[in-house]
């Protein structure tokens, strides 16, 4: 792989060979760096501040929701590129690479922002609840015009993923289709899974689940035409923002459940002391971590502050462990990760993988299974699924089943396929847009659900009842 074709700063939109690298302002931004500022500015990153990370509907506004994890994703990922580039430049080969001190930090920074927008509402329960209305409902793309085995897949094991990086290459401008037109390097970068839907090799890190619809697979393979990519090679970055996401929710996410005071910091600590009583890094931060919380108790604070305090510092150790490991990892597999004949994941061949693994199960037992967390799941898993039905029979719902800008038969089909996003429906009746119909209505379906908010998917779900009492 090529530093200079990885990093190219050239967008879909222009059609021209890389330029300098900065944008027409002297000494300003360079085209990476405008990257991040396009995506943190885009009404999807917005949304995030509204959409599950682990607690649905959290009123505590100290716990995380999906854009405080993003946020913590893109700064741990900056700050990995930042290091390399600055104390590892032979190591990794980018004395020839254009101004690596910014994009490579930059283009970290962007991904880790923009890696969960195509998320739904109520985190991973939407997604399998969007799967699951398309297997209850597979009779749909019977006997349709164009359909493939391919197509079909991408709905039933509906993806966050792909649905990101359809977000940010089609759907957010309304005139054009070239959504934030980001830059061929950020693109590539993004594309944390590199296979279809029909391609998932869960043997493989990044086959295990697929990055991309059927809608979207021209642009990808120009996208990988453009920076030396191809099905199956992930960009080397992208590897860093992987295990900084996992970094992150294993981590934080522990410190969410102990915010909401469903388990205790000593309850961690008891747990990590008998599951890596082995483990030399564990035993490092459990004695950092444990030394401050015996500093911590001399004062007079209440059991619910000393927990937060001292998990404070349980992450403050823990993070900077598990990033130094990853670095380590990053280094010592580049030359295999160059070449693209790296199967794995950095944390997996890191010496904090058992740390990350068990933190994982403390948060799958005490956060992820806890019935308060289920009960919300299940609440927004059945409205989503029904939020479909209704959405769905307003799509079909036309005067001309062809004509896809026909007024719909009845006032509450008219309602509804009203409130879908205008730029969502634009995009669905585009003369241009010359995929089978009913791939196009199943996608302007999954555009719309997506892109709800946990709380605007209630109230849409709530305002609706009302046509229906």
């Amino acid at each position: 792989m090529d530093w200079n074709l990885l990093l190219n700063n050239t967008r879909r939109k222009d059609g021209k060979e890389p330029s300098t690298g900065l944008s027409a302002i002297p000494q300003s931004r360079t085209e990476i760096e405008r990257d991040y500022d396009r995506i943190l500015f885009s009404t999807p990153v917005r949304r995030l501040a509204d959409k599950t990370q682990v607690f649905p509907m959290e009123i505590n506004d100290s716990v995380r929701t999906r854009l405080t994890h993003s946020h913590e994703v893109s700064n741990l990922a900056r700050s990995i590129g930042t290091d390399l580039v600055f104390n590892h430049q032979d190591e990794v080969k980018i004395d020839e690479c254009l101004m690596p001190q910014r994009n490579i930090p930059s283009i970290l920074a962007a991904i880790g922002l923009a890696h969960d927008l195509g998320n739904p509402p109520f985190g991973h329960q939407g997604e399998k609840a969007i799967g699951k209305w398309f297997e209850d409902n597979i009779g749909i793309f019977k006997e349709q015009e164009g359909i493939t085995a391919v197509m079909v897949s991408d709905f039933v094991n509906f993806e966050g993923n792909a649905q990101t990086f359809r977000l940010v290459t089609k759907l957010q401008l309304l005139n054009d289709d070239f959504g934030l037109n980001l830059t061929y390097g950020t693109l590539a970068a993004l594309l944390k899974y590199t296979v279809p839907s029909n391609r998932v090799d869960k043997k493989h890190s990044s086959r295990k689940k697929y990055g991309y619809f059927q809608s979207e697979s021209i642009i990808v393979e120009d996208v990988w035409q453009k920076t030396g990519l191809k099905e199956g090679i992930r960009h080397p970055v992208t590897y860093i923002m992987e295990a900084c996401d996992d970094i992150a929710y294993s981590v934080l996410d522990a410190e969410d459940s102990i915010k909401k005071q469903l388990v205790s910091f000593p309850d961690l600590i008891s747990y990590l002391a008998h599951t890596c009583k082995d483990d030399t890094l564990v035993k490092g931060v459990i004695d950092q971590a444990n030394n401050k919380h015996v500093e911590f108790r001399k004062s007079k604070l209440s059991p619910a502050e000393l927990n937060d305090v001292s998990m404070q510092m349980f992450r403050v150790y823990s993070i900077s462990a598990m990033v130094s490991e990853v670095k380590k990892s990053f280094l010592k597999n580049f030359d295999s990760i160059m070449e693209g004949s790296f199967e794995h994941d950095l944390m997996g061949c890191s010496d904090a993988f058992k740390f990350c693994e068990e933190l994982k199960e403390f948060d799958r037992a005490n956060g992820y299974n806890h019935k308060s967390v289920l009960s919300l799941e299940l609440q927004g898993y059945n409205t989503l699924k029904k939020i479909m039905d209704i959405i769905w029979a307003a799509i079909i719902d036309r005067e001309e089943v062809g004509n896809l800008k026909k007024k719909r038969k009845n006032p509450l089909s008219a309602y509804v396929y009203g409130r879908i996003s205008e730029n969502y429906r634009r995009i669905f009746e585009d003369e241009n847009n010359q995929l089978p119909l009913r791939y196009k209505e199943a996608q302007l379906l999954t555009d719309m659900v997506s892109g709800m908010t946990d709380s605007y998917a209630v109230s849409f779900f709530n305002d609706l009842k009302r046509f229906n009492s």
